[in-house]
């Protein structure tokens, strides 16, 4: 946990009358960090002497205050990338201009109007969505729009063992495979009156920086053939992928991942719920398969990984990947999402129930007002302890009995209904009343599967902001404006 994070959680009683007032679940934003993550994406660009924008993946967060304050942010700068129509919507009502949004993902018709009719940059992943969007800007009398055409299936002949090592990017179902580009330049010729090129892009399902080095390179050697074509291309689009390191000590994860396994192999109990072993499983004493789980210490994460992948040497032109930007004057376009979230709020959830585990001597079962769509850490492989605030202040551990292993589970009638797969080792038994808050959410897990599954209540949020006497202050995340009162307080 990084200030002012950190800092927040220290302010227990605050955090209780919040969660007091709005209930349980509860998620906590600090819109002033994804600023401050947006100025350090900006810190390499700068480093590297790079121009572009960053472009906030909206599909990480649905908040406004987190896009309010973005907007806020330097225009050159920062953009935003939507996915949907009603992030789009979203977005232009949070203050953001048609010039600064990207539009990625599967497109309907009127995703892709409404794109074309603010200026939006649309990111085009087939011939058939580009037939479709020139079809609709004719038809309608819209500007020419400006496209990039995201690539995928890059193979190269330089892999790491040498040349002639044949390497194939993993497959997506995004992007127009770069053996069949032809069919994609031939549709740009086409529609020329209706759509711009501006660059091309990928994005790809990996945190390999060898196979993303080799996809930008061949980004840059593509854009080359597009000029050749006429085409006046000045952007490479990286995507996203640079990650959140959940945990700070290497080593207490990879004891973690090896205990795991030998839970798998039954030589030490289980660390999970009936025996869940993530991926692994055991085969005549070998463990088999691969484990579902997000890598929670990433040495590399953030802007610190952009930072190494613009500076590795590109596998057929040896030289540096920002080299090969600056050499051939193309604008960098990033779309983070986790990672310019990282260290942006909280989750809470009020203990409901702890009861012994009958036939699990020494564990318990903790139940809590939240469900597991609430704070979607198993879906997403994310494993987070976490911090108990306990209800009238600190509570010393050996009041009760010292470190305990606890299964935390949420509020719907379902079996499967569970928090954490794992067993969470907790500082103490936790009591009714007290407040679990689970760090480090905003990306993806606060609420992008939340839903009112058997009319439970989903979390309310709240932006939070620190006063210049140390309290906190706080709104609805609907009611935050990147604003300055007169008192220097932000609305």
């Amino acid at each position: 946990m990084d200030p002012p994070l950190a800092s927040l959680l220290e302010d227990a009683p605050f955090l209780h009358s919040l969660a007091d007032a709005l209930g349980s679940p509860l998620n906590v934003l600090i819109p002033e960090v994804v600023a401050e993550n947006a100025e350090r994406f900006g810190a390499v660009y700068r480093r590297h002497h790079l121009s572009g924008r960053v472009y906030f993946a909206h599909k990480a967060n649905r908040s406004s205050a987190l896009v309010r304050r973005l907007a806020a942010c330097d225009p050159s700068a920062v953009g935003i990338d939507v996915a949907s129509l009603a992030e789009l919507r979203h977005a232009l009502g949070c203050g953001f201009t048609g010039d600064r949004v990207m539009a990625t993902g599967p497109k309907d018709p009127e995703f892709l109007w409404l794109a074309a009719r603010v200026g939006a940059t649309v990111n085009v992943d087939s011939v058939t969505e580009l037939e479709q969007l020139a079809a609709l800007v004719g038809a309608h009398g819209l500007g020419r729009t400006r496209v990039l055409v995201r690539l995928s299936g890059f193979e190269s002949d330089h892999g790491p063992a040498g040349a002639g090592t044949r390497v194939l990017s993993r497959r997506s179902r995004f992007g127009t495979p770069v053996a069949e580009r032809e069919a994609m330049w031939a549709a740009l010729e086409r529609h020329a009156d209706s759509v711009e090129l501006v660059g091309l892009a990928y994005h790809l399902d990996t945190i390999g920086l060898e196979e993303k080095g080799r996809a930008l390179e061949r980004c840059v050697l593509l854009m080359d053939e597009c000029r050749a074509r006429g085409f006046a291309p000045r952007v490479v689009d990286i995507g996203g992928g640079f990650g959140v390191g959940y945990v700070e000590d290497a080593g207490e994860w990879e004891r973690w991942t090896t205990a795991l396994s030998e839970a798998v192999l039954g030589l030490r109990p289980p660390l999970t719920w009936r025996g869940h072993g993530y991926g692994l499983r055991n085969d005549n004493g070998t463990v088999r398969g691969a484990a579902a789980l997000y890598p929670a210490h990433r040495p590399l994460a953030g802007p610190g990984y952009l930072d190494e992948l613009l500076s590795r040497r590109s596998p057929v032109l040896g030289r540096a990947s920002a080299t090969l930007l600056l050499e051939h004057l193309h604008d960098l376009y990033v779309e983070p999402g986790r990672a310019l979230v990282d260290q942006c709020g909280l989750s809470l959830a009020r203990v409901l129930e702890v009861r012994p585990l009958g036939d699990d001597p020494g564990r318990y079962l903790v139940r809590v007002g939240m469900n597991a769509a609430d704070v979607s850490l198993e879906e997403h492989g994310v494993l987070v302890d976490p911090v108990t605030l306990p209800r009238g202040g600190p509570r010393h551990e050996a009041a009760d009995g010292g470190p305990v292993g606890v299964h935390l589970v949420g509020n719907l009638c379902l079996e499967a209904d569970l928090i954490t797969r794992r067993l969470v080792f907790l500082p103490h038994l936790p009591r009714v009343g007290d407040l679990l808050a689970f760090v480090n959410t905003a990306g993806y897990v606060m609420d992008f599967h939340a839903h009112h599954a058997q009319r439970q209540p989903s979390a309310r949020t709240v932006a939070v902001s620190r006063e210049a006497g140390g309290t906190w202050r706080w709104c609805p995340d609907e009611n935050y404006w990147p604003l300055t009162h007169p008192q220097g307080r932000p609305s």
